[in-house]
């Protein structure tokens, strides 16, 4: 008998190893979550990386643009299997600038993994102090 896991079970389970991933910088058990030829895409990319490989190349270069960040996720919306999630990030860019950014990431789910992944964000947050607007 196979257990399926529901789909707010997978989503939160991304939604903590992220939060960990963010706390230690290790991204193994991120790009372990997503399937053998998952997509992943933000603002920033014309094309996508595919694989638990380009998972990993995804989330370890997330993750070099800050010296700190830590995610909240202030809304979830899931069907069978697709899980939106909006959230809130908070901290230091690698230049030592404080940042606070918003977005929404899509997240398709096959056989428990992570098949396709899609991110959204205010990408104005990343600009020099000198050229935001206020």
């Amino acid at each position: 008998m196979t257990h399926t896991v529901a789909p707010r079970e997978l989503a939160s389970h991304f939604m903590q190893t992220l939060q960990k991933a963010e706390e230690t910088g290790d991204v193994e058990s991120l790009a372990a979550l997503f399937s053998d030829d998952a997509e992943l895409i933000n603002l920033a990319m014309l094309e996508p990386l595919k694989g638990k490989e380009g998972a990993y190349r995804f989330w370890d270069k997330y993750l070099t643009v800050f010296d700190r960040i830590h995610s909240e996720f202030t809304n979830v919306i899931e069907n069978s299997d697709v899980s939106v999630l909006e959230w809130v990030s908070k901290g230091t860019l690698s230049s030592s600038e404080e940042i606070t950014y918003r977005g929404v990431s899509i997240l398709e789910f096959k056989d428990g993994q992570v098949q396709r992944f899609r991110t959204y964000y205010d990408s104005a947050a990343f600009l020099p102090q000198g050229a935001k607007h206020e």
